[in-house]
């Protein structure tokens, strides 16, 4: 992908966000967060898929076991949306695993349930994917 086609995607995720939190606040569901998140980024003419299924595969199996990317924008942008007390290793550590198994090097961990999105928005660059 294009540099600038990412630069305008992450622009938009990081504004999108910030108008759901100053329009929805915290204590939400993440479903609701999800939701009206992939609306606006719809709205400004991204496609977004959600809830996609992420098959794993090992030994020449494939194995789809119920994991989902909560978003996916352009085909190339994981947001993994979260609303909780605050942001864990385990939360860092299930979007790396995402990233890697999809392929995609840049990711959202985004903890909508903070007074201040500033402190609950997370990017996630991983420099060697393995699909």
């Amino acid at each position: 992908m294009q540099p600038a086609k990412l630069e305008q995607i992450e622009a938009a995720i990081v504004d999108s966000s910030i108008k759901v939190h100053r329009e929805l606040g915290p204590g939400l569901l993440e479903n609701a967060y999800e939701f009206c998140l992939s609306r606006e980024l719809r709205k400004r003419s991204f496609f977004v898929e959600c809830q996609k299924s992420l098959p794993i595969t090992y030994d020449g199996a494939t194995l789809d076991i119920g994991y989902r990317l909560d978003l996916i924008v352009e085909g190339s942008v994981i947001i993994e949306a979260k609303a909780v007390e605050q942001l864990l290793p385990v939360h860092r550590a299930q979007i790396i695993t995402y990233l890697k198994l999809s392929g995609c090097t840049l990711g959202y961990l985004i903890n909508f349930n903070m007074p201040l999105l500033k402190d609950g928005l997370k990017r996630i660059v991983l420099e060697h994917p393995h699909p």
